[in-house]
């Protein structure tokens, strides 16, 4: 039977998804984790100090070695590695790329948590994307383990798990796959230092790319179905926000208005009867906008410059006087930027 703290793990990672991920091997009692790789400190934030990763504000709580190189690709960042004996490299969403000869150190094999169920969306974004592309009500995601290759996302994978999108968020999906990566990392680890992982290859036919989520993929496109509007502004939330701009009419007491809006996930509603996509209509304290075949009501929305709040106070605020019925149309910011 094989002893407590026989696996020696190098961890790289950076955001909260890989941390996910450590807190779960430093509590695994196989592991000896002799290092944390994570990128270095980034400016954030309006004063932009210097910020430390996810990953590093936990391995310092943890008590493990923290390294922070620029890059990988120099001698001196691979021998500092390689002087600390990885069985495993384990990595999650890192953000930097592994030479070859970084690949080559781990004894048993470098694994890597990556979140969709390989060879669909390799890349950048796989959660957000999920959530967009997935508005069929059997769409999935999930978590691979794979054997890291020279090729991005593309080597054999060891384990996969999936589970419906429903009505997830990126940030609620996020959460949800940062504890199945973790947990489906120690499985494939076991089986490994047991002997019984097998790395299966991918069908390259198959594979997709997840591009990397910008503000322009925020810009809601009403003249898709209600179903897709849905999961794009769901895909978008809570980063980088979807976006839209209302022009109300003017009428009785309500004078025009430009309104740039981030809106929350709504309610897809009743159909359309030949009205327009992207007409507005206010009814019954409710805010909707016309999508391909249905109406789609707003619930949390964000003016610019202000905060969140239900759109009924909004229409109780600097809506007041706005009239029942159609009442404008919504379009997208006129920046792409």
């Amino acid at each position: 039977m094989a002893q407590e703290k026989d696996c020696r793990i190098v961890f790289m990672g950076t955001p909260d998804f890989a941390a996910a991920s450590l807190r779960k091997l430093a509590a695994w009692p196989r592991a000896h984790i002799a290092g944390v790789y994570t990128q270095p400190d980034r400016p954030a934030g309006r004063g932009h100090k210097l910020a430390m990763s996810a990953v590093k504000k936990l391995a310092q709580e943890l008590g493990i070695p923290v390294y922070q190189p620029a890059s990988l690709k120099n001698a001196e960042a691979q021998a500092e590695l390689a002087a600390l004996k990885p069985d495993v490299l384990a990595v999650a969403a890192y953000g930097l790329i592994l030479p070859d000869a970084v690949l080559a150190m781990p004894r048993l094999a470098p694994v890597n948590v990556h979140a969709s169920v390989l060879p669909v969306l390799r890349g950048a974004a796989p959660i957000q994307r999920a959530v967009m592309e997935g508005w069929q009500p059997e769409s999935r995601a999930g978590i691979s383990i794979m054997r890291i290759g020279s090729k991005l996302d593309a080597g054999p994978v060891y384990a996969m798990r999936d589970t419906l999108i429903g009505e997830h968020t990126s940030g609620t999906l996020h959460d949800a796959l940062a504890e199945m990566g973790a947990d489906l990392l120690l499985e494939v680890l076991d089986d490994m230092l047991e002997g019984r992982a097998v790395a299966v290859e991918q069908n390259e036919a198959l594979s997709t790319h997840a591009a990397k989520i910008g503000k322009q993929d925020g810009f809601v496109d009403w003249a898709l179905s209600a179903a897709q509007v849905h999961a794009q502004i769901r895909g978008v939330t809570p980063k980088p926000g979807a976006r839209t701009v209302l022009h109300l009419d003017a009428a009785d007491g309500f004078a025009v208005q430009v309104m740039p809006l981030i809106v929350s996930p709504g309610t897809v509603g009743e159909p359309t009867k030949g009205e327009k996509p992207g007409t507005v209509r206010h009814v019954n304290q409710g805010l909707g906008v016309a999508c391909a075949d249905r109406w789609y009501g707003f619930g949390i929305v964000r003016p610019e410059g202000r905060k969140d709040m239900p759109v009924r106070d909004l229409l109780n605020g600097g809506l007041k006087n706005l009239p029942e019925g159609f009442c404008g149309f919504a379009r997208q910011p006129e920046t792409t930027a």
